[in-house]
């Protein structure tokens, strides 16, 4: 059964309710709110009021010029943005089936899931179920920000990132091994030479921030062969500023997914360098939210997903 508090949300809060916590995130203060999106200080002095009555508790206390939220306040922000949000993404999906497709989803993936396998992914999510697809590539830090704010549906990234998330899940789709790449002229010179830890540390570098688990898993091989990790002269993960830089300049050298070399070694200019990797970057997952019911659509992508994330592909030993 609802409870009381669940019956005066459903009878008394209003859509505008909801903008207005948002807004009050957004600009601080009932002035600066009321100046910038056009409605008087009063009215929105008198809606604030209207939404602390219905809780029966004070949302936001006064601090210096602008409103503090309380707990409850933080709370009823973090809610109401959620709910701006879903009825954002409702408005895609009744636009999407007008259009005449069945379903949208918005898919967040790191830059080192290779384009083959993604492209492969989407067109088969829309051949197939007719689902209108919205990407977004950034970091897996980034990308799971979006996915917990709910701005995206589902990302494929590395679990690392969302420990002690409890709202979010993941299943693991394939491994990558690390392999070594630099400018077709500076493998060919290193085929030649038996060079060590020690001197690859010595070299110029193209790296992600070692606050992220690629640079993290770099930086602990270095460590772990008693060698100071390299300093990057480059922090990136940009595929195509690796390629740039890599395939104009014969000495620099990075790291990164099996999958992701090929796509720059195809992209010609740059080649794998010799060099024994016996371990593993981590994994890439499916990652998602924790629904009391699947979302079907998103059913589909992880099937999709599953079926291309077989042995040998996309850098996985396994």
């Amino acid at each position: 059964m609802p409870s009381s508090l669940s019956r005066t949300l459903t009878a008394r809060l209003k859509m505008r309710h909801l903008v207005l916590l948002n807004n009050i995130q957004r600009y601080g203060s009932l002035s600066r709110l009321a100046d910038a999106t056009g409605i008087s200080q009063p009215a929105a002095t008198k809606a604030l009021a209207e939404i602390e009555d219905i809780f029966e508790a004070s949302l936001f206390v006064r601090a210096g010029r602008g409103l503090q939220p309380t707990k409850l306040g933080q709370l009823a922000i973090t809610k109401a943005r959620h709910m701006l949000q879903e009825v954002d993404a409702w408005a895609v999906e009744m636009n999407a089936v007008r259009d005449g497709r069945t379903a949208h989803l918005h898919i967040g993936a790191t830059p080192y899931v290779p384009s083959e396998l993604l492209t492969q992914a989407v067109m088969q999510l829309y051949e197939r179920h007719n689902v209108a697809i919205a990407i977004k590539r950034a970091t897996t830090d980034e990308l799971v920000r979006s996915l917990h704010d709910r701005e995206i549906d589902c990302v494929i990234g590395r679990s690392s990132a969302i420990s002690g998330m409890n709202d979010l899940w993941h299943e693991v789709l394939y491994t990558q091994r690390p392999v070594l790449i630099g400018h077709e002229k500076l493998a060919n010179r290193l085929r030649q030479l038996n060079y060590s830890w020690r001197e690859l540390a010595s070299m110029k570098w193209i790296l992600p921030s070692a606050s992220t688990p690629v640079g993290a898993k770099v930086a602990e091989m270095f460590n772990q062969s008693q060698v100071r990790p390299p300093v990057p002269v480059i922090e990136t993960y940009s595929v195509d500023i690796i390629h740039g830089i890599l395939s104009a300049n014969d000495s620099i050298v990075s790291i990164v997914p099996a999958g992701i070399a090929a796509d720059l070694i195809r992209r010609g200019g740059i080649a794998a360098i010799p060099w024994r990797m016996d371990w593993e970057l981590p994994p890439i997952s499916l990652i998602r939210r924790v629904r009391s019911s699947p979302l079907d659509t998103e059913e589909k992508f992880a099937s999709i997903l599953r079926s291309l994330c077989v042995p040998t592909k996309h850098g996985s030993d396994t």
